[in-house]
């Protein structure tokens, strides 16, 4: 048992580093881009109304409850990148410091866009399963496996804009707007790259 908790849970963990798949590592970057290592309670909830949001649709999609239309979430995930990062323009001006830690919309909205996340999570992980009956195991570790993946990308994000905020004085303004306008251009990639046919 221990074994196979421990099998998916590392698939898990290395699935949100995927380069392949790395819509999903985009979006907690551009989650991020707001914050710095002094708001670390402020991440640590939006990381997990994430999770919050995720696990639901990962666990209904894996124990066939729900099911959806592949391509229409595969669409969806790039567009809620999108969306984050014209959240994040529109807060650059904006002081932080007295707005309400867990009462906040910007959680909301990661819930739901965690949601359409845990849809696309559960593609990769039913393929994994095959016809499996009892996955309740596999579940479980392979949604710690992501909660862990996210957690080390939040650090190393962290750490990123502390080194070139340091090294290259920037601005908070600037450090938003670079990451959030990279962001975005990657979703916008990725939406054009969609194969429409296949959704409608």
């Amino acid at each position: 048992m221990s074994s196979t908790f421990f099998t998916y849970l590392q698939l898990g963990f290395h699935h949100i580093f995927d380069l392949q798949a790395y819509d999903h590592l985009v979006f907690i970057l551009a989650m991020c881009a707001l914050y710095t290592a002094y708001d670390w309670r402020r991440i640590l909830v939006l990381v997990t109304c994430f999770t919050v949001g995720h696990s639901i649709t990962l666990a209904l999609s894996t124990l066939e409850i729900i099911r959806f239309n592949t391509a229409f979430i595969e669409l969806l995930i790039p567009i809620t990148i999108l969306l984050t990062c014209f959240y994040n323009f529109s807060q650059m001006s904006k002081n932080r410091s007295h707005a309400s830690v867990v009462f906040n919309w910007s959680n909301f909205y990661v819930v739901a866009f965690g949601l359409i996340h845990g849809l696309g999570f559960s593609n990769y992980l039913k393929s994994l399963l095959g016809n499996r009956e009892n996955i309740v195991l596999e579940l479980l570790a392979f949604n710690v496996g992501i909660e862990l993946g996210q957690l080390l990308i939040v650090v190393l994000v962290l750490i990123l804009s502390a080194v070139l905020v340091q090294a290259f004085r920037l601005t908070r303004r600037d450090w938003i707007l670079g990451v959030s306008a990279a962001a975005g251009a990657i979703a916008l990639m990725l939406i054009l790259e969609q194969d429409f046919s296949a959704i409608f």
